[in-house]
């Protein structure tokens, strides 16, 4: 007899290929079968057959209220009793513009666009027709979005499922694509020597969260910095994922290092459709109207998400608001380290602001990306399975960052703890 998820399964993949709408839903990397989500509430989710998960995946990332967070809930509401979107511009987008302005230390001006694809896309097309320059540098394991020049040795759904590109991307697509090892300053320095006065941009996710929670070495950031600088080239911080998470002004305010463009994705609009590009003034006035870098949609700024948006970033910007999730993280990942040493269990975790990586390895100096593909994956894909019957949520991949939330109160934690104990004791 098939259970209710094998059953919904086997209907959505007669439709969808692969029965999923993103590959990583799929659940194929960890051997399952994925649930099907009904509900989200506070920091948990509901599947099928009303099944109630802690959840750690947070919409990968920008549900840093928690789901169904009430205020972000009635703006959204208020707002679609408005029209759902116009087509033309609007206050919203200015007073939001104005509150990520506030918060991001390196954005003078910004654009909004509909996801974070878009938003690197568009940030290299800007930083090629800004340096008049070709050639780009992205890191190995670094996730940027689907677009073609960018899915090269991507992260995320890519790396989950073994391809680290993609089919029907032609070779003349990324052959401006340079590739370094993420913490390698030296892989760094070479491409620049090789490729003098031709690199437009380098841009990195500057803590990665598609190969795992990697955290940069040795001053790595402020390295390419002064790199970026000697050779004329733009630095992009990709920021989709550690923007408002790894700090409230994202990782280029926890390393004091300024990026000349930034990317962010759904966290801004409160888990609504939404991405951003920003950065320095006279490099963004380089986009149409004002230039001749063109980039345009009907859904950016949509009024829905820049309201919820808005009423996210508000309630995440009050006092202490961000330490209080990060307390909530550090709690968390200490337990599992605690856990994972009381039955000698060769895993542990490691957290920045409220982003947390596990690691099924005994290496704990988690460097490069050569360090998470060699970790035991076929021991990660045991704990998902046992923890998600347990009822928590991990990102189904072992190449994924976790990410907590406001509503991860003191019990939730209590119990996501007492749900691993209970896992490890029976290894």
């Amino acid at each position: 007899i098939m259970t209710t998820k094998e059953v919904l399964f086997k209907r959505a993949s007669k439709v969808i290929p692969g029965g999923v709408n993103s590959p990583v839903r799929s659940f194929k990397s960890v051997g399952s079968t994925p649930f099907f989500t009904t509900k989200g509430e506070g920091a948990y989710i509901y599947d099928q057959d009303n099944n109630k998960y802690i959840d750690y995946v947070g919409s990968w990332g920008p549900l840093i209220l928690g789901h169904a967070y009430p205020e972000v809930i009635t703006a959204v509401q208020e707002q679609a009793t408005l029209g759902l979107t116009y087509g033309t511009a609007t206050e919203l987008e200015i007073l939001l513009a104005e509150k990520v302005l506030d918060i991001m230390p390196n954005i003078e001006k910004i654009r909004f666009v509909s996801s974070g694809t878009e938003a690197t896309m568009s940030a290299i097309r800007l930083a090629r027709g800004y340096t008049k320059r070709d050639k780009i540098i992205k890191f190995t394991g670094c996730y940027h979005g689907h677009a073609d020049h960018l899915l090269v040795a991507a992260g995320s759904g890519a790396l989950t499922l073994g391809v680290p590109s993609s089919a029907g991307v032609p070779e003349s697509f990324t052959e401006h694509t340079l590739l370094a090892e993420y913490n390698n300053i030296e892989n760094v320095k070479e491409l620049f020597d090789n490729y003098k006065d031709k690199i437009a941009a380098i841009i990195i996710e500057p803590v990665p969260g598609n190969m795992n929670l990697i955290v940069p070495h040795d001053d790595f950031l402020s390295k390419l910095r002064e790199l970026c600088d000697a050779n004329n080239t733009l630095l992009i911080f990709d920021e989709v994922m550690s923007g408002f998470r790894v700090s409230l002004g994202g990782a280029q305010k926890l390393y004091n290092v300024k990026p000349d463009l930034t990317t962010l994705g759904k966290v801004i609009g409160g888990g609504m459709p939404v991405g951003a590009i920003g950065g320095r003034a006279d490099i963004m006035d380089n986009f149409a109207p004002l230039g001749k870098v063109y980039q345009a949609g009907t859904l950016s700024g949509n009024p829905i998400a820049m309201r919820a948006g808005l009423v996210t970033l508000d309630i995440l910007s009050q006092k202490d608001f961000f330490k209080k999730i990060q307390n909530q993280t550090e709690k968390l990942v200490s337990g599992i380290n605690e856990i994972a040493q009381k039955y000698n269990i060769k895993m542990y975790a490691k957290s920045l602001g409220t982003m947390f990586g596990l690691y099924f390895t005994e290496n704990k100096n988690i460097k490069f990306y050569s360090d998470i593909i060699n970790s035991d994956i076929d021991s990660f894909n045991k704990f998902f399975k046992a923890m998600l019957n347990n009822g928590v949520y991990f990102a189904p991949s072992a190449y994924e960052a976790g990410f907590v939330s406001i509503m991860h109160d003191d019990i939730v934690i209590k119990n996501t703890l007492e749900a691993i104990d209970e896992v490890f004791s029976a290894y």
